[in-house]
């Protein structure tokens, strides 16, 4: 294996440094430091979904150090296909935030390449050390980006993000304190194989060990009851921010993917996830009906789309994996574009913001109402955009499940609840005017950067249904790859690994 495995935490950790070192007020030199590292993410992690599209298992040890003993990088189909929707994500979003919100305080190019390196390293990393490490990579600089601007809401919400993963991380050291005394290691292989081996008076402190990483992974990905902190964190947080947030959660659905597949197949972790999945659906769309700003509304419809995604992840079987790894690309992308539309549609209403009552009238212009539209049709997963066929996979997938009565009811009403506050918050945004700012409102123009962000994200959607047949071609293998820890195990312990074995 190359050291291109790297790049995707090398080009983070170089864009991250250098604005430190510029003299303050070189504003433009940040920038262009910034835009070239997050650019640089994409090639990079094309090449690496094609060299993982062969199906080999590649393991990298840093610093010639073999496992279980060194820090070992993994690269499976997984990895490379997050790596590319985290790419493509945070090109969007940092673009969309050139000239407006990198200009509201100091270091916003910094702190957000040190979030893309926490999440590029938590795909990547092969040991439950170093993924806690790097959860604290883009958590600190999370709690930045949300208090960006200084705002007061963006600070309490801070503040409560702070508090509650602090409690988090807390309950990830003692879980893995608890692996470590019953196994010995914490690299995800060897974990793997000394599994079978532990001793039965060793068997309780391994699973409840097991048990709390889950509980820490599901709070990181915003399932209920533990997802209560998203909405108003996202929705109090920059447009760009919150845009690249909607990647945050996936990091915990994927270590939940992880964990489940390869340190713990026998923990059978799929009834409580299903139970939890559903509740989370239901929580997600009844904020999206409740919601009373259109950054509320697409906070909510993060926490609908990771709940969509654990029904199918909750089967743990190969057609489940499949639709979820298809489904978290189309996820991801369309609730970052809702909110970088939200964010340019508070600009436009000026005092109205984003706030779903009456206010300006639009009149001449069809960009914004069409992006709108277009952002809305992914979020709710209707033709001709790809949610229509990840969640028609999912369903596929439960059909010959136990709950698949239930799963169906509560998704198809979800789907329809969705479609219903999409459209109630377009239509009053769009469409009623307020009596005391009836009066035509002069657009601002876009910026160009901001409109390149958004038509990025929108031609990741589209390429989705273009590309479906590969694309879900792809996410099959992953699943069935998932499904087969050996060969994960194999590449990282008998030393196929390009980092100097």
């Amino acid at each position: 294996m190359s050291h291109l495995v790297l790049a995707p935490l090398l080009l983070p950790l170089a864009g991250g440094l250098l604005p430190l070192l510029i003299r303050r007020g070189a504003l433009p030199l940040e920038r262009a430091i910034g835009v070239l590292a997050t650019l640089g993410l994409v090639p990079t992690a094309i090449a690496l979904v094609s060299q993982a599209a062969g199906g080999e298992v590649l393991a990298y040890a840093v610093g010639q150090w073999p496992a279980p003993f060194g820090i070992t990088l993994v690269l499976d189909r997984l990895a490379a296909w997050m790596l590319l929707v985290t790419a493509v994500v945070a090109n969007g979003a940092l673009l969309f935030a050139l000239g407006r919100s990198d200009t509201a305080g100091r270091h916003f190019h910094s702190l957000f390449q040190f979030q893309l390196l926490g999440i590029n390293g938590a795909f990547l990393t092969g040991d439950l050390f170093n993924l806690f490490v790097f959860f604290e990579v883009l958590l600190l600089a999370s709690y930045a980006l949300l208090s960006h601007g200084s705002s007061p809401a963006r600070t309490v919400a801070a503040v409560h993000v702070a508090v509650v993963n602090l409690l988090g991380s807390t309950l990830f050291l003692v879980a893995t304190a608890c692996i470590y005394s019953a196994a010995g290691s914490l690299n995800f292989a060897d974990l793997a194989v000394r599994a079978a081996a532990l001793p039965p008076d060793r068997l309780g402190l391994w699973q409840a060990g097991g048990w709390m990483l889950m509980v820490v992974f599901a709070l990181k990905a915003a399932m209920l009851p533990l997802g209560f902190w998203l909405p108003g964190a996202y929705g109090a947080a920059d447009g760009a921010v919150a845009a690249l947030f909607s990647v945050l959660t996936k990091v915990g659905v994927v270590s939940i993917i992880r964990v489940g597949t390869v340190v713990f197949p026998d923990l059978d972790p799929g009834p409580v996830v299903w139970f939890a999945a559903i509740a989370t659906l239901v929580l997600g769309v009844t904020g999206m009906l409740s919601a009373s700003r259109l950054s509320h509304l697409a906070a909510h419809a993060v926490i609908v789309s990771v709940g969509m995604l654990m029904v199918a992840v909750a089967l743990f079987d190969r057609a489940g994996l499949a639709a979820a790894t298809y489904y978290v690309a189309h996820g991801t992308l369309a609730t970052a574009m809702l909110f970088l539309v939200a964010a340019r549609i508070a600009v436009v209403r000026g005092e109205t913001a984003d706030l779903l009552e009456a206010g300006p009238e639009f009149r001449g212009r069809v960009a914004l109402p069409a992006a709108y539209l277009l952002a809305a049709i992914a979020v709710a997963g209707l033709p001709p955009l790809g949610g229509f066929l990840a969640k028609l996979a999912i369903l596929d997938a439960v059909l010959d499940g136990g709950r698949a009565a239930a799963t169906f009811a509560v998704v198809l009403t979800a789907t329809l609840l969705s479609i219903v506050s999409l459209a109630r918050a377009g239509s009053t945004v769009f469409w009623k005017v307020g009596p005391a700012r009836g009066e035509t409102v002069e657009l601002p123009a876009w910026r160009p950067a901001a409109v390149s962000g958004v038509a990025l994200l929108l031609a990741g959607l589209v390429g989705l249904v273009v590309y479906a047949g590969p694309a879900y071609e792809y996410a099959d293998a992953a699943a069935g790859q998932l499904l087969d820890p050996g060969r994960y195990v194999d590449a990282v312990l008998q030393g196929r690994s390009g980092g100097g074995q």
